[in-house]
């Protein structure tokens, strides 16, 4: 409950987590039946790059600030909803801001689909509601995201979404949510499920990998960044996403824009990827 992501936001994490949240949101889009999308973890929505908090730690220079040169076409295809989405919020709330995953969600909505925004930090609950109040489509609750997380699937429209990313405060939690996934993917089947984790502890990420490959009753994807050597378990050196019903084309997207973001974001000379499927892929 004291993590605040305002120090984080626009980091290399950020870059994957967003870029791959809005081509899931776009696949979603393409059907014309309504969605929605539970971000459980939600964080202020909103953040500002040139205030104190993003400015200390900068980490947003190696992140979203090396994605303004243009990639190769065939990535840049592949980032557009990912740019738009930052074009709109910037259009909104200035050029320094930079969009939490709830400000992708809610760009993504039309007007017959849903997000709901859950997050326990009181004053950022506070923040978020206050910036989607006038939003019909969206909806902040302040409570626990790993109970929510059970509470409000399935949701009545059976389309959608669930994005997980914990801070990762208290050990444990890589195992943890290996655990609240399979056991959210076991009531809500059909539903995709996006899993954030920060790579420092590369064997309990194997682990749990695993376990899931061994549990989960639906196909899902392995996606890793790394921005760095993974010999050090006390430095941040990439992060993942395992993806629970992913769209049926995002493994061909991931191994276009993953080995593209790997070069670009890369630190200490050093850039790698991993696209695997795991879960009940037959």
């Amino acid at each position: 409950m004291n993590y605040r992501h305002a120090f984080h936001a626009g980091n290399h994490a950020d870059v994957l987590k967003h870029l791959v949240l809005a081509r899931v949101l776009a696949h979603l889009s393409l059907k014309d039946k309504p969605f929605r999308a539970l971000d459980a973890f939600a964080g202020l929505g909103i953040y500002d790059l040139t205030a104190d908090e993003a400015a200390r730690t900068g980490e947003w220079r190696d992140g979203w600030g090396r994605m303004e040169t243009p990639f190769a076409p065939a990535v840049e295809a592949l980032l557009t909803p990912y740019r738009e989405t930052v074009a709109a919020v910037q259009a909104r709330y200035g050029a320094s801001a930079y969009p939490g995953s709830p400000a992708v969600i809610r760009e993504a909505l039309r007007p017959g689909d849903r997000g709901v925004f859950v997050e326990l930090h009181p004053e950022d609950a506070a923040t978020l509601g206050e910036r989607y109040a006038r939003d019909p489509r969206t909806r902040v609750l302040s409570l626990d995201g790993w109970t929510e997380v059970n509470a409000q699937i399935p949701p009545p429209e059976r389309r959608g979404l669930v994005l997980i990313d914990p801070p990762y405060e208290v050990p444990g939690e890589i195992e943890r949510l290996g655990t609240h996934l399979a056991r959210a993917v076991a009531k809500w089947p059909t539903g995709v499920f996006l899993a954030w984790y920060p790579i420092k502890d590369a064997a309990a990420i194997d682990r749990m990998v695993r376990d899931l490959d061994a549990a989960l009753p639906r196909p899902a994807l392995r996606l890793d960044l790394l921005i760095d050597r993974p010999d050090d378990p006390t430095r941040l050196c990439g992060s993942g996403l395992i993806v629970v019903n992913p769209p049926w084309r995002l493994a061909e997207e991931a191994l276009v824009f993953l080995p593209a973001l790997a070069e670009r974001l890369a630190r200490n000379a050093f850039g790698g990827f991993r696209c695997v499927r795991i879960g009940a892929v037959g």
